[in-house]
């Protein structure tokens, strides 16, 4: 009877301390709460207000649909937005052709032991970031690519330079995880190398690939002291027209122009969400 009641009491002591773990756990959380309010939600309410209003004569916001009448009805923000979102896919495509292999080959332990390679293609993300664009700048200049005579070529190089680390970071981190036994399955059931790439090793980097696209297609649109730097003023991305009408104290109108960048950054995680639910559900919840 004794040894029945200690060990009701032990497992009550136990239940009782997995509870103040549980309770002292939640409060962890709550730094992680206050920063959210205060930097996230806040911000993202304030660009909301004066996205929808219009500053009256007194200097009182009134509700109002002048920026997004604005906003569509002006073809320099429309092309702007088009030039950013053409980029920016440019950008992302290039990022992903020349990233891809770079990362499966470091991947390759056979090829990088000891991973000095990786450190080589991180490091230049450790200087700063107006000291590279201004080198690239001059690097450009010593081969002939001028940006006030190549605008987009000058802009688009310097955006492939600054943002290819981010784009191989996610797929290595992927490619050292890949299944080698399908790839070798692949290989013994009579598959070429093409055939083994498109039916193994690429389903298997999709999670790396959404990522890398996450990383650079919306700092790219967001950029604008590389296409400053680099085309000498002579191309503008929505970044840069953010960036100005804050500038000249134009609060609604660059309000709404943060406000369609948001709506821009949802859409995107939204289809990048999708893709990858699509692919654990074809991959059998593998990832």
């Amino acid at each position: 009877m004794s040894s029945t009641r200690a060990g009701h009491r032990s497992h009550g002591g136990k239940s009782m301390f997995r509870r103040i773990v549980s309770f002292k756990r939640k409060y962890l959380a709550i730094p992680y709460f206050i920063f959210l309010i205060l930097f996230v939600v806040i911000p993202i309410l304030i660009i909301l207000v004066y996205a929808f209003s219009k500053t009256t004569d007194t200097g009182s916001l009134v509700f109002s649909f002048d920026s997004l009448v604005e906003f569509f009805s002006s073809t320099t923000k429309l092309n702007v937005l088009v030039v950013s979102l053409f980029l920016g896919i440019m950008n992302t495509i290039l990022c992903l052709v020349i990233g891809f292999p770079i990362a499966y080959l470091l991947a390759d332990r056979k090829v990088n032991k000891n991973y000095v390679m990786v450190m080589l293609f991180v490091m230049p993300m450790w200087i700063n970031f107006v000291l590279r664009t201004g080198a690239t700048r001059d690097v450009l200049y010593m081969i002939g690519i001028k940006g006030g005579e190549h605008p987009y070529a000058a802009t688009l190089i310097g955006l492939v330079y600054n943002y290819l680390p981010f784009t191989i970071l996610p797929l290595y981190t992927t490619m050292i995880k890949l299944d080698k036994s399908q790839i070798e399955a692949a290989r013994d059931l009579g598959c070429n190398p093409v055939q083994t790439f498109t039916h193994s090793v690429l389903p298997q980097s999709v999670p790396g690939i959404v990522s890398a696209a996450e990383m650079v297609f919306m700092p790219t649109m967001s950029s604008y002291v590389i296409s400053d730097t680099l085309s000498e003023g002579k191309l503008t991305l929505f970044g840069n027209s953010i960036a100005n009408s804050f500038n000249n104290s134009l609060w609604n109108d660059g309000s709404f122009m943060a406000f369609v960048m948001l709506a821009l950054i949802f859409i995107t995680m939204f289809i990048t969400n999708r893709f990858h639910k699509d692919g654990a559900m074809e991959r059998g919840g593998r990832w």
